[in-house]
């Protein structure tokens, strides 16, 4: 199972700076999600067997922005320019039906209900850009609107969040299906588009979902694990893995799926907030313990910094990094731009990269003939595919594009970075070692197996039937009799579970294990503990004949002196060492000799005489 983001490089750039959607039609933090899924029991790659999920997120595709000018955690959001006729989300939509098929399903999560307007305003474009693109689409591939108050859900006790968020992209998935490919893969979903070419069944995609919310981070990554969750118990059902598409969110399988989206949206979250997400997916989905408001705040503050000081830099960097802005001799400086408008926007300068379609007809004909399928997956497909042996003449596209035989094995490169199910999910003494089996019931009742008895004062376990069973015996191989209160205390001694059973050593988690010191590491110890004891003995106090008080030092006091040549490390209170008397008169000596020259006239002739000889 593996799960790969591809960034756009459209309109790339940092939080604040932005937003919404360029003239070009490309739009802030759009990112390609695909969640891949393959049977690895097979290893010939033309037999193998493999599913595949693609979805999508990305800003709301209007003209907007965010002025941090006034430094405020929420900076009002403003519509910079009026698009009636959606012409910016009309080219953004003709790119995804271009690359992804019909139909599009567009999954917003901003709120709804403000006290004051807010992000309501996003909606209301996002809403009426739709609307009017929908009238130029044919009926069955219209663009989907689907919108979810994530915020009011989460803050609602009444209401489940991730129910509500998988009922949508459950009906989101029975639609755009998956892409599937392998020999006896079978898709559930009804009416999912394939073709059979010699027992090889293929299942495509058609269409994406789209998700987004203002920054398009946390909200967004939980929507899209929940998507996800909904895709693999699909892929799995497919590989003939599972016999029913259900997966429970307490299983080992969702829980290294949740981490691997965690990693996931943590690393957008840096690249384009400057911060890791501020609410986790344990957080919507009510898990996380109290604890945890402290890593929210953090990392809430962290972005605030990273916006407000060092957002600017890296937008720089990430123009000149993409080659968004090439130096020339003759042009500005890259910091000395007062603004970057213009490199992203480059229909201000009278520059266009490609015609606009007209107002009515925005979608291109190329892609409007090849739908529901994606025009580049028409254009680019493979007539005829011949796969040989490494240098018999044919190209093989897999061994030049990976090189498998360049890199280790999987279990030697990966099995360290990788999530096991059983290494870190899985609890010791469990009765089913199935990663699709629910882990939180079991580890419940193993806790409570721990404490099935009332403590008396004296310390002897109370059993509930001590009255009722203490006049039943049983007989050992030995011929002793044992009371069966003896016998069920040593039972339940046996078979209670420690700290040990449910947690992992700590030979098994760090490869350490703490053994007991050898005798020769006890006596330094205890060497450098006398030393210690004996430093920090303190003087006595003694009065002598006459009656004179006097301090007299303990025989066995060790004195500890600092390697530092100063009595105290300090840059502020310094003591200079003391320097002997031959010292100081060589000191003076020299100071007086740089200060009025040499009398000595011998070590002048001399000085002379040598001179002479080296350069006469």
């Amino acid at each position: 199972m593996t799960v790969i983001a591809r960034r756009s490089n459209g309109y790339a750039g940092t939080r604040f700076l932005k937003r919404g959607i360029n003239s070009e039609g490309h739009v802030a933090n759009e990112v390609e999600t695909e969640q891949i899924v393959y049977d690895g029991t097979v290893t010939t790659f033309s037999r193998g067997r493999y599913t595949s999920f693609v979805q999508l997120r990305g800003s709301v595709p209007s003209f907007w922005s965010q002025d941090i000018s006034n430094m405020v955690p929420k900076p009002p959001i403003t519509v910079d320019k009026s698009d009636p006729l959606a012409l910016g989300a009309g080219q953004h939509f003709n790119e995804v039906l271009s690359n992804y098929g019909a139909p599009v399903i567009v999954l917003n999560l901003v709120k709804k209900r403000e006290k004051r307007i807010r992000e309501g305003i996003l909606s209301r474009e996002l809403s009426s850009a739709i609307i009017y693109l929908n009238l130029f689409l044919p009926p069955k591939h219209t663009i989907q609107y689907v919108t979810l108050d994530m915020a009011r859900l989460t803050k609602s006790p009444k209401h489940d969040v991730i129910k509500s968020l998988h009922k949508a992209c459950t009906s989101a998935i029975d639609r755009i299906g998956f892409f599937a490919s392998g020999y006896g893969v079978n898709s559930a979903i009804s009416g999912h588009k394939h073709t059979d070419v010699n027992n090889l069944s293929v299942y495509k995609q058609t269409g994406v979902l789209r998700t987004n919310c203002v920054d398009c981070l946390d909200r967004t990554n939980t929507a899209q694990f929940v998507a996800g969750k909904i895709a693999l118990s699909h892929q799995l059902f497919c590989l003939g893995v599972l016999d029913k598409i259900d997966l429970e969110f307490d299983s080992d399988i969702l829980r290294i799926l949740e981490d691997m989206y965690e990693d996931h949206g943590d690393t957008l979250a840096v690249q384009y907030g400057g911060s890791q997400l501020v609410h986790s997916i344990r957080d919507y989905r009510r898990l996380s313990p109290w604890t945890s408001h402290s890593r929210d705040i953090k990392q809430t503050m962290s972005r605030y910094f990273s916006n407000a000081f060092s957002d600017h830099e890296k937008q720089c960097a990430i123009n000149l990094f993409l080659g968004v802005y090439q130096p020339t001799l003759e042009r500005t400086n890259l910091w000395d731009l007062p603004s970057d408008y213009y490199l992203h926007h480059t229909s201000t300068m009278g520059q266009h990269k490609k015609k606009p379609n007209c107002y009515t007809n925005w979608l291109s004909e190329d892609v409007r003939c090849v739908l529901p399928f994606s025009r580049d997956e028409i254009r680019n497909c493979i007539l005829e595919y011949q796969r040989g042996e490494i240098g018999d003449g044919h190209v093989d596209i897999y061994t030049d594009l990976y090189r498998p035989s360049e890199f280790s094995s999987i279990e030697t490169l990966f099995y360290s970075n990788m999530i096991h199910s059983i290494r870190n999910f899985m609890p010791k003494n469990v009765t089913c070692h199935s990663p699709f089996a629910v882990r939180n019931e079991e580890r419940t009742e193993l806790i409570n197996q721990t404490i099935p008895h009332r403590v008396s004062a004296g310390g002897k376990p109370i059993d509930q039937d001590v009255s009722s069973s203490t006049e039943d015996s049983s007989s050992s191989e030995d011929g002793t009799t044992v009371s069966s209160v003896e016998q069920r205390n040593q039972n339940d001694v046996s078979s209670c579970v420690s700290f040990k059973d449910l947690f992992s050593t700590m030979k098994e988690s760090y490869g350490v294990e703490i053994t007991k010191p050898t005798r020769h590491d006890e006596g330094i110890y205890q060497r450098f503990v006398q030393i210690e004891i004996n430093a920090s003995a303190k003087t006595t106090e003694q009065m002598s004949p006459t009656g004179k008080s006097f301090k007299r030092c303990i025989k066995r006091c060790t004195r500890l002196l600092h390697n530092s040549a100063f009595s105290l490390d300090s840059s502020y209170h310094v003591t200079p060492p003391t320097v002997s008397r031959h010292s100081k008169a060589l000191y003076e000596e020299n100071v007086k000799l740089a200060s009025h020259g040499v009398n000595h006239y011998k070590d002048v002739d001399l000085y002379k005489s040598y001179v002479r000889q080296r350069h006469l």
